[in-house]
C-alpha cells in the first residue's frame, strides 16, 4: 500500500474523521469500527471508478455509515440543536461535495464539519 498514494490518503482520512464522530458520540465499537471498514472498502472501488470524487469521500463515508447504522441500530447521530419533537438524525451536506458538515435540517443550522462532533 502506497500511503503517498492521494486516494489512500483520502481514504484514511475519511476513516478517520467517522471514526473520531463515532467515538465522539461514544458509539465506536468493534462492530460499529467495521461498518466504518466496510464503506472505506466500498469507497475504495467506487472512487477507483471516479477518480475526480476522490475530494468527496470523507462525506460519502459517513453518510455510508449514517446508513449501516441506521439499518443496524438507530438513528445517528442525533441532532443537539433540536430540543423539542422526536430525535432526528443530522445530515451531511454537501451529500456530494468537498468539505462536508453535519447539518440540522430541520432548523437548517450547521452543527460541525464531518470529524468534528463533540
Amino acid at each position: 500500500m502506497d500511503d503517498a498514494n492521494p486516494l489512500e490518503q483520502a481514504l484514511h482520512a475519511a476513516r478517520a474523521l467517522v471514526l473520531a464522530d463515532l467515538a465522539a458520540r461514544d458509539v465506536a465499537d468493534a462492530g460499529v469500527v467495521s461498518l466504518v471498514e466496510d464503506a472505506v472498502t466500498h469507497r475504495r472501488w467506487w472512487v477507483e471508478q471516479w477518480p475526480e470524487g476522490v475530494e468527496y469521500i470523507a462525506g460519502l463515508v459517513a453518510q455510508d455509515v449514517q446508513d449501516a447504522l441506521l439499518e443496524r441500530y438507530g438513528r445517528w447521530p442525533l441532532c443537539p440543536v433540536c430540543d423539542a419533537g422526536d430525535p432526528h438524525a443530522l445530515d451531511v451536506e454537501p451529500e456530494l461535495g468537498p468539505d462536508p458538515h453535519w447539518v440540522c435540517g430541520k432548523a437548517g443550522v450547521v452543527v460541525a464539519p464531518v470529524g468534528g462532533l463533540s
